[in-house]
């Protein structure tokens, strides 16, 4: 029998409309603004808890035309304003070095004065991000959301969403044991449900508990 290994590596496609807003429909609503450049504050702060959506909402924005996402790691001129660019998206700010902080700070003013847009984010709020004072405050400029992330319940709600979308019929007690001894973001969820799918299909038996437990212990050995 093959073995077929979870792929986590894999870049998932982001789309606003594949956002599980759950708690975050305001964020989610000004994000469709700033991808067609309607919003009435040109800058956002995004913060959370890893996996809670920051790094999907930015990648989404950034398949708009005229758009480019920015990583701490991005080569220098990535930190450089254009004027074919008009929305730029700083991701995982805690994680900028001293010399990606000083372009950041150049590219904030530079975007302000060329009244484009940019959407930050970051794993905690404005006033406690460990990065230069100057640029603390240009994260603060505009609007600042907290990210929340989808609840047990919520979680539960949408995979079963999913594997229903997928034609997929899980045995109860599958969804509860897969959020306690799984890895708990929604890409790495989803990216289950179309493995433990395909594991199912090889071995030609029903998505159960045990299925999953054996699964799972098959991929541990990695």
């Amino acid at each position: 029998m093959k073995q077929l290994v979870l792929d986590l590596g894999a870049e998932p496609v982001c789309t606003l409309e594949s956002f599980e807003v759950g708690r975050n429909a305001e964020v989610a609503a000004l994000m469709r603004q700033f991808a067609d450049r309607s919003s009435r504050e040109h800058f956002a702060y995004l913060w959370g808890e890893t996996g809670a959506g920051k790094s999907h909402l930015l990648k989404a924005l950034a398949s708009s035309d005229r758009a480019r996402y920015i990583s701490p790691f991005s080569i220098e001129t990535e930190f450089l304003y254009s004027p074919d660019v008009d929305l730029y998206l700083l991701d995982d700010c805690e994680k900028l070095s001293p010399v990606a902080q000083i372009d950041a700070f150049a590219l904030f003013n530079e975007i302000r004065a060329n009244n484009a847009f940019m959407v930050s984010a970051g794993s905690v709020a404005p006033a406690v991000l460990p990065v230069r004072e100057d640029l603390r405050t240009r994260m603060g400029w505009g609007l600042v959301y907290q990210i929340h992330g989808l609840t047990d319940d919520e979680k539960l709600a949408t995979l079963t969403q999913m594997a229903e979308a997928r034609g997929l019929t899980l045995s109860p007690g599958v969804l509860p044991y897969l959020l306690s001894h799984f890895q708990r973001d929604m890409v790495s969820l989803s990216s289950m449900l179309d493995s433990l799918d395909q594991y199912s299909l090889e071995t030609k038996r029903p998505i159960t508990l045990p299925l999953l437990r054996e699964w799972l212990q098959e991929e541990a050995k990695e």
